[in-house]
């Protein structure tokens, strides 16, 4: 059964770090690029950051971009979100989602992608 599943939201003050964690089971994660996108309430989802099969090409919605870094490792099954030098505006529910590999504009297009974890709540607040 195909499954990804994020953990690792939660509340954090402005200019904290958090690390998210995306587990996916029920298919080969090499095979596949994953995408972590957000929604904060009231908005469209949006594209964070976006990773290759192999993890050697990513890319980022340009407001995270020196702040958030996403890794992928196949043999875990797992791909990550650190977030660092968060922002109030950084709130939202956290997916990821699965795709093939593509390129450009696409990598952060939400209809792209076929599969989507349950989300995790980010909060950034004092």
């Amino acid at each position: 059964q195909l499954q990804l599943v994020e953990s690792g939201g939660g509340l954090v003050q402005p200019g904290g770090s958090l690390r998210l964690s995306c587990a996916a089971s029920g298919f080969t994660l090499a095979y596949y690029a994953i995408g972590w996108f957000r929604q904060a309430p009231g908005k469209e989802r949006e594209g964070v950051a976006y990773i290759h099969t192999s993890g050697a090409i990513t890319n980022y919605l340009d407001s995270v971009k020196g702040r958030f870094t996403i890794s992928k490792d196949n043999a875990k099954n797992t791909v990550y979100l650190q977030m660092n030098s968060l922002k109030p505006e950084d709130t939202a529910i956290y997916y990821c989602a699965r795709t093939r590999p593509t390129s450009g504009s696409r990598q952060l297009r939400p209809g792209d992608y076929d599969s989507w974890g349950q989300g995790t709540q980010v909060t950034v607040s004092a």
